[in-house]
């Protein structure tokens, strides 16, 4: 079709059990969420020769959020208003079937030429009901995320988990996109303490007392004799206080008390973009189909991995989703399992994130709430054993130079990194003819 995709090659993924596992989580994760149109959708999984590398196809972006907030002015004001509000709409759509995400950065936000944002790498994602490895396993709890965006719990050691641990990176990365750098650039663990305390409000007894960490109260009582500088005045004078409450609001030491994804949505900050028709949530639990407090050996997740997808991709390709009632009786074999949910809050639904499987060939329109234009791009879906998984390219934007230019992406070029972000793989490039070559040994 000449349509152009991304391609990320994981080397030696199951090189021991740490790597495997999160190489299983992430495929399955993407598998499971990739029809929301703020998440990266995962076209393929193409398993190498070697039966070492896997390399996975994705939709290609432009660039992402890192690449354009160093680039300097290109985000004006309301694009950092329509990055946040495709932001929070990606994490209420995981919040709402009790996922969380932990490595949101810049670096993990694609970006378009038209603004669009997808949310990518899903290695470290868990379900909040298969976490109780870390509260085992505290180790692994301080490799979470990028020190920069890890909320004040996990850099105190806690191990209860929630969403809040997400909406603090979001806060991280509107604070940087208003400020142009990053907001707690910590050095080290204690030093990323210390920048914290000494901008957001000091917390309470109850507050420390919250997030159930052995050692925090004793640190955080060090930190409250430091001198601080609050976040209207770190941020620029010209931030509108909009943007200002909104930060204030998601960069709070108590988890509990910051805003959630949804209430995130109704703030005035994304207000001109807020459209609860547009805001999907699940009405069922994702869960994977092993646990992660059950370790399997490396050639177990190999396995389990490929059985997988060999079963989702029998009936049909990514887009075939299972409806709740299907997940609810599935036995493994599909990318995740549905649990209902028993909180009545979050069973609302927006229609399109429910909708039937789509058909072989779909048009779907899009709207471009800056520009007020729609755009239409045809979806294919293709059988896993053809040598194509793609869809029909978008139309080429007319109105990409006035809404986000085009230049967006030029620090990222040559950067293998900048596409789509990992936990430890590094990347190399891959020509057409040696893909093409690769998908016609794998089958």
């Amino acid at each position: 079709t000449g349509e152009t995709v991304a391609v990320k090659k994981i080397f030696d993924a199951f090189r021991n059990r740490t790597d495997a596992q999160r190489t299983f989580r992430e495929i399955m994760f993407l598998q499971e969420f990739g029809d929301h149109p703020n998440i990266i959708k995962l076209l393929n999984v193409i398993r190498a020769q070697n039966d070492k590398d896997i390399y996975l196809v994705f939709e290609f972006m432009d660039t992402d959020l890192h690449a354009v907030i160093k680039k300097g002015s290109l985000l004006k004001d309301i694009h950092k208003r329509y990055v946040m509000h495709q932001l929070l709409k990606a994490t209420k759509y995981l919040h709402s079937c009790n996922v969380i995400h932990r490595d949101q950065k810049p670096s993990n936000i694609l970006l378009d030429s038209d603004c669009f944002v997808k949310l990518c790498d899903f290695g470290l994602a868990r379900s909040l009901y298969q976490i109780q490895e870390d509260a085992v396993n505290p180790a692994l709890t301080e490799y979470v995320a990028t020190r920069w965006y890890r909320a004040p719990e996990i850099l105190l050691g806690s191990t209860r988990y929630t969403k809040g641990v997400d909406m603090w990176s979001i806060g991280c990365i509107l604070g940087e996109m208003l400020l142009g750098k990053p907001l707690f650039p910590g050095t080290s663990t204690i030093n990323q303490i210390e920048k914290i305390m000494s901008t957001i409000p000091h917390p309470s007894t109850e507050d420390v007392l919250a997030i159930r960490s052995e050692y925090g109260a004793s640190v955080i009582q060090r930190m409250l004799l430091r001198p601080q500088v609050p976040l209207d005045e770190i941020l620029p004078a010209s931030v509108p206080p909009d943007a200002l409450d909104l930060v204030q609001r998601l960069l709070v030491f108590n988890p509990d008390k910051r805003l959630s994804a949804e209430e995130a949505l109704q703030h005035p900050y994304v207000s001109k973009f807020h459209n609860p028709a547009r805001e999907p949530s699940l009405v069922y639990d994702v869960l994977l189909p092993v646990d992660d407090d059950i370790q399997l050996s490396v050639t177990q997740y190999r396995n389990k991995l490929y059985e997988v997808r060999e079963g989702k991709h029998g009936v049909d390709e990514d887009h075939d989703r299972k409806s709740p009632k299907d997940k609810k009786s599935s036995n493994g074999t599909g990318a995740a399992v549905a649990k209902p949910l028993s909180r009545p809050e979050q069973t609302n639904s927006a229609p399109e994130s429910t909708s039937p499987a789509m058909s072989p060939s779909a048009v779907i329109t899009s709207y471009n709430p800056i520009t007020h234009m729609p755009s239409e791009f045809c979806l294919i879906v293709v059988n896993q054993r053809s040598n194509l998984h793609s869809r029909d390219a978008k139309l080429p934007p007319k109105f990409s130079k006035k809404v986000f230019q085009s230049n967006s992406n030029v620090s990222a070029a040559g950067d293998p990194r900048a596409k789509l972000g990992s936990y430890s793989q590094a990347y190399g490039t891959i020509s057409k003819s040696g893909l093409d070559n690769l998908l016609r040994n794998c089958h």
